[in-house]
C-alpha cells in the first residue's frame, strides 16, 4: 500500500534523509527447513535402530550404524540451522553479523576496520560454493543464506566481507553515512 500525500505533508525534495542510530536488517532461506528434517530423520533413524535392533551380526555394526546416524543428523541439523537466516545490525561503532536462531556463527566488525560498503544486486550459493560461512581467496568471507542482493564491506586490510541481507542498499546507506566524516571544526578566520 502506498502513502499518498497532499502538498502541505509532502517532505521537501531537498531534505535530507536521517538515518536510523542502529539498522538492522535479515534475510532467510526457508527452504533449508527441508535441510533440517533430513536431519532429523537421520536422528530418528539412530535412536530407531537403537531401540528396534534385530541384528545378529553384533554389537560393533550397530553401535557403528547408531553412531553414524546420529552423528549425521546433528551436523546436518546444525549445519542447517545455524544458517536458516542472518542478521546484520549496524551501529555507530560496529557491524555484527549473527547467523542463526542462537547467533552463532558471530562476526562483530569495528567500523574503524571498514573502509568502504558496497551493493551486490545479485550473490548466488554457486558463486560461493554453497549456502553458509564461506571463504575464498580470491574473494574474500561471505555469509549467505540465499540468493539475491547483498553487501560487501571492504576492510582496512583490503579484504571483503559478502553478506546475503534484505534492503541490502539501506544498509549500505547506512554504513557510507557513518563512515563519512561530519562536518570539522570550522577554520579560524584571519582579519
Amino acid at each position: 500500500m502506498r502513502d499518498h500525500f497532499d502538498d502541505s505533508t509532502r517532505p521537501a525534495a531537498h531534505s535530507v534523509e536521517t538515518v536510523p542510530a542502529v539498522w538492522t536488517g535479515r534475510a532467510t532461506n526457508r527452504m533449508q527447513w527441508l535441510l533440517a528434517v533430513a536431519g532429523a530423520a537421520c536422528i530418528g533413524l539412530g535412536v530407531e535402530l537403537a531401540i528396534v535392533s534385530t541384528w545378529t551380526s553384533g554389537i560393533a555394526p550397530l553401535l557403528m550404524s547408531v553412531i553414524g546416524c546420529v552423528a549425521a543428523g546433528l551436523l546436518i541439523l546444525y549445519g542447517t540451522l545455524a544458517f536458516v537466516h542472518v542478521a546484520v545490525t549496524v551501529t555507530s561503532d560496529f557491524i555484527e553479523i549473527r547467523c542463526g536462531h542462537m547467533g552463532l556463527p558471530r562476526r562483530r566488525i569495528p567500523l574503524s576496520h571498514v573502509v568502504g560498503a558496497e551493493f551486490a544486486p545479485t550473490v548466488t550459493p554457486r558463486h560461493w560454493g554453497g549456502w553458509g560461512y564461506r571463504w575464498r581467496p580470491e574473494m574474500g568471507t561471505a555469509v549467505i543464506v540465499r540468493r539475491g542482493e547483498a553487501v560487501v564491506f571492504t576492510l582496512g586490510d583490503g579484504r571483503t566481507f559478502t553478506v546475503t541481507v534484505d534492503d541490502a542498499e539501506a544498509a549500505v546507506r547506512a554504513v557510507r553515512d557513518r563512515l563519512t566524516p561530519g562536518p570539522g571544526p570550522a577554520a579560524p578566520v584571519q582579519a
